[in-house]
């Protein structure tokens, strides 16, 4: 980690975390603004057996910020000082600031994937089904109700998707039972699915024109469920807007400056070969 007292360091964590592009939009944005002297943004791979000793030298170091990614959005909220309403609503955080010595946390994940779904269409009173359990899903999910969406929950582990459910009163669909996630408006995917390109079989299959299709994971390319909502002209979001959307909002609370769009909308255009989730 840089200490170097006159840059605030800027870190995002997962594991793994090598083709991140949270550092290439964030970087993108520091130059657009002539700050790039001010502020760094970096990716370190941290290992859930280490993430609480990592925490202990983000204090001692002095870190400016953390984002958060897969697999540590939900157990990160033990090593926190503090954790604002919303996030600790959701039970994940993707957004760690050190404030003055005290780090707290915040989800920017939640009005980012709002923000991405509304450039599009108006989702209230609308049905949707969202697949997944981890911190990603309990994102858009909390959102999603606070639209006035009915939603739905359907995980690879049936039990999650049955206590989330619970926690936020709403439906449970059982995976193997997921085609049934077809007679909803909006289908969500922020399972692993299709991260790597692999095919989303059952759901891809079943994509029709009326559906608006919103996967959270990004890559270079399309990942097959986009592709195929675009081949069904089904309203198809890419998990590069929700990384956007959530950047800008991120990138507003640790800087205190409005975050350039053009700029980092700009940099995920340019890129050559990457592939990664949120």
């Amino acid at each position: 980690m840089n200490t170097n007292s006159h840059i605030k360091t800027c870190v995002v964590i997962g594991d793994p975390i090598s083709h991140s592009l949270s550092p290439l939009i964030h970087n993108a944005a520091f130059k657009a603004l002539g700050i790039e002297g001010e502020y760094q943004f970096k990716g370190e791979s941290v290992a859930p057996s280490d993430l609480e000793k990592y925490i202990q030298e983000v204090r001692a170091k002095n870190i400016h910020m953390l984002a958060v990614t897969i697999p540590h959005k939900e157990t990160i909220l033990a090593c926190l000082d503090e954790v604002n309403t919303t996030a600790k609503e959701i039970g994940a955080v993707n957004t760690v600031i050190n404030e003055g010595g005290k780090l707290v946390g915040y989800n920017t994940d939640c009005p980012g994937a709002i923000n991405a779904l509304l450039q599009h269409e108006e989702i209230s009173g609308r049905n949707a089904v969202v697949l997944g359990s981890g911190g990603t899903a309990r994102a858009i999910v909390y959102g999603l109700l606070r639209e006035n969406v009915n939603v739905t929950i359907c995980s690879r582990n049936d039990e999650k998707a049955k206590e989330l459910s619970v926690r936020y009163k709403c439906n449970m669909l059982p995976w193997n039972d997921r085609a049934l996630a077809l007679n909803a408006d909006i289908i969500i995917n922020t399972t692993p699915i299709g991260r790597e390109g692999e095919a989303f079989p059952i759901i891809e299959e079943g994509i029709k024109t009326r559906h608006i299709v919103f996967d959270a994971n990004y890559s270079k390319k399309d990942t097959p469920l986009v592709t195929a909502a675009k081949q069904k002209n089904a309203t198809a979001i890419s998990g590069l807007e929700l990384l956007l959307q959530q950047g800008m909002i991120q990138f507003e609370l640790y800087t205190g400056i409005k975050a350039p769009e053009d700029a980092m909308r700009a940099a995920l255009q340019n890129i050559k070969s990457h592939e990664k989730t949120v």
